[in-house]
């Protein structure tokens, strides 16, 4: 296929540079991000999606896609998909799609989970919402960049997906950190337990795949300073992307909402920014319950 690719930084460049791997053709455009070997700039994010039979975008957040893709959509060719591996706000993905049909051109919202490793791997999990017709037709690139690919449903969806699943990971992490800190002092050697959490009902993957805890269960950003696998600033944002969904259809989630609150206070009052979002551990480990 010939690709269009726009946003090629930590994640979207190795996600390109697989697809090139595989044999397909990419012409690619970013703001300050190089481009990975094989993949032709473009000068423009127009240039990138001109002639492609697939446009993939990897953006920061829904207002910047909702700029590109006012930019790409007129100069996309007919029947191609607009293919956002974004995470957004559900509302803009919507929005986009709802731009790119009456333009009569497919589109995805395709969040992914796996972050730069995955990426690089070519492991990522995708969740698509979306067409049929449009799944279909990126599946084999899915494939490539990613260990699976889910139809969540119609547009939308995928952003649904994701942000349910993070705001899980945000509350189940801070649960295991906390749980660690008070093993600690209650004088429970760590080692000790991971045997029996892992192994027990409070297993989860926070706890059995990515240990927040260094030196304990498989190899983890914590056996690295906490440098970051999923940076705390990230999941600060998908958390808050999830409650500003949880207001729209009057959700209660009070969990989801002081996990919010409490990454909110570690990247920006505290030093949680530009680390893993695993390192609640330490910060768990120096406060007491005042």
């Amino acid at each position: 296929m010939k690709i269009g690719f726009i946003g090629l930084g930590n994640m979207g460049g190795p996600m390109a540079a697989n697809l090139v791997a595989a044999g397909h053709e990419l012409r690619g455009f970013d703001l300050a991000a190089a481009m990975p070997a094989g993949v032709t700039a473009a000068k423009s994010a127009a240039e990138a999606a001109t002639g492609a039979d697939v446009v993939i975008t990897m953006l920061p957040n829904g207002a910047i896609l909702r700029q590109v893709a006012a930019e790409v959509i007129p100069a996309m060719m007919a029947d191609a998909v607009l293919c956002d591996c974004s995470t957004v706000d559900v509302e803009a993905a919507r929005t986009v799609a709802q731009t790119a049909a009456a333009a009569g051109l497919g589109a995805l919202d395709a969040p992914v989970s796996g972050g730069v490793g995955g990426a690089t791997a070519g492991t990522l999990t995708f969740m698509v919402g979306g067409t049929e017709a449009a799944f279909a037709k990126v599946q084999p690139l899915f494939a490539i960049m990613g260990q699976k690919a889910v139809h969540c449903g119609d547009a939308g969806a995928g952003q649904s997906a994701k942000i349910c699943n993070n705001m899980i990971l945000g509350v189940t992490m801070i649960a295991t950190c906390e749980a660690f800190a008070l093993a600690d002092k209650l004088g429970l050697d760590r080692q000790k337990m991971f045997d029996v959490v892992s192994t027990s009902s409070g297993y989860s993957w926070t706890m059995n795949a990515y240990c927040p805890a260094p030196g304990i269960g498989p190899k983890s950003p914590a056996d690295n300073g906490y440098t970051p696998g999923f940076a705390a600033e990230l999941m600060l944002k998908d958390l808050r992307l999830s409650q500003q969904a949880a207001v729209s259809v009057d959700a209660d989630t009070p969990m989801g909402q002081m996990a919010a609150a409490l990454y909110a206070q570690f990247v920006e009052d505290e030093d949680g920014k530009g680390r893993d979002f695993s390192a609640m551990l330490p910060r768990f480990e120096k406060r007491g319950r005042g």
